[in-house]
């Protein structure tokens, strides 16, 4: 019962941040903040995931979730940085 709660949650997490990553990128017409808020979400339904079913699987999807967020926010900050020591004008 409570590892199919916590499933639940868990999709809802995924859903909701899917949304949210939706309205921040169609209202600020950014994409770094629309990505690090998915990232976000799609963090805590892992973290919730693993919490209702403890396997390798759950910890390994958890990892790499973490893994790739911190990989995306520094290629994002990256990219600022040199778009701005370009000159270019800002879109993301």
């Amino acid at each position: 019962m409570t590892a199919a709660l916590l499933g639940q949650a868990a999709l809802w997490a995924t859903v909701l941040g899917i949304g949210a990553a939706a309205l921040a990128a169609l209202r600020l017409r950014r994409v770094r903040p629309a990505v690090t808020l998915l990232s976000d979400y799609l963090l805590a339904a892992g973290l919730i995931h693993l919490a209702g079913r403890a396997t390798w699987a759950s910890l390994a999807l958890a990892a790499s979730t973490a893994a790739l967020r911190i990989v995306l926010n520094l290629d994002l900050r990256a990219l600022a940085a040199r778009r701005r020591e370009s000159g270019a004008p800002r879109q993301g």
